[in-house]
């Protein structure tokens, strides 16, 4: 979801800061250009508005897994300490990096938000000024802010992680797996993300079978499929164990030449503002998500 100007992210900002509710309802009509139904929510992105106000922010085991350092305490304590990736060192800032202790191959990433990554492919290539530049600017987002995620208010902390490779060598593939009342129905998979590929996203079922809820999916021709990969089932099982306490979370992972490897847990995709759903996704996903009792 790209904000496309410093005026735009502050006038969020404040937004955001002096009424919540406000924010979502205005930036609910801008992304789908209906009103927000907050009495009755139907859609997941509308639930996901109402878990925003009435859920998140005073849930503190959401505030925990919302954040990519402290959820790793989280994946320990269900007996899954086994698929946590080589966290390789932490930092408070960008400068504070030593370089020369670093391995070849690495990813740099801030435990809060979405985006702000730095993926080193070859250490000897990169411009490590420019990659503190990047996550610099990054650190000053106020993530929490920008489309009302309480969730993403949080001690910045900047995590180094081993690469995690393709069989190509490349990025790998992400495992987003849709997980409702503790039961993962589904996963869409995001083929080829880097900057020199064109991403490809697909759903699918516990079965492998294509599941058509976004417009890549719709148009896909009849019996298309991909290889289903070593490791998916463990995966789902995963992500069955890691979503059992909430109403509605995307259990994200890696798979590596068959091992599982966690990502990340994310309450809000893509803010609740995800146009990339069909309209009769959103209602079938909204179908299975049941609200909590409001705190």
């Amino acid at each position: 979801m790209q904000i496309r100007s410093k005026t735009n992210l502050w006038f969020r900002y404040l937004l955001c800061s002096l009424s919540p509710a406000l924010a979502v309802k205005l930036l609910y009509y801008y992304y789908f250009h209906k009103k927000l139904n907050l009495k009755q929510p139907v859609t997941l992105d509308e639930k996901i508005q109402w878990m925003k106000l009435y859920y998140y922010k005073d849930n503190p085991l959401v505030y925990q897994c919302a954040d990519k350092y402290r959820v790793r305490e989280y994946v320990r304590e269900c007996g899954l300490e086994h698929i946590l990736n080589e966290l390789t060192a932490t930092y408070k800032s960008p400068e504070y990096i030593n370089w020369d202790v670093l391995p070849d191959r690495f990813v740099l990433k801030w435990n809060f938000g979405c985006g702000g990554n730095v993926i080193c492919f070859d250490k000897t290539q990169l411009d490590k000024a420019k990659a503190v530049r990047e996550l610099k600017a990054f650190q000053k987002t106020k993530a929490h802010l920008i489309c009302a995620e309480p969730q993403y208010k949080m001690k910045k902390i900047l995590l180094c992680e081993r690469f995690i490779e393709a069989e190509d060598g490349g990025t790998p593939t992400d495992y987003k797996f849709y997980c409702f009342n503790g039961e993962a129905k589904y996963v869409l998979c995001c083929y080829n993300r880097s900057e020199t590929r064109k991403p490809s996203f697909y759903f699918f079922d516990r079965q492998w079978q294509l599941q058509r809820f976004n417009q890549m999916g719709k148009d896909a021709p009849d019996n298309f499929t991909m290889p289903k990969p070593d490791g998916i089932d463990e995966a789902f099982r995963c992500a069955e164990i890691l979503s059992k306490p909430f109403p509605f979370v995307r259990a994200d992972f890696y798979i590596e030449n068959g091992k599982v490897y966690f990502g990340e847990l994310t309450f809000t995709p893509g803010g609740g503002f995800d146009l990339g759903r069909l309209p009769a996704t959103q209602k079938l996903f909204g179908d299975m998500l049941t609200l909590p009792q409001k705190k």
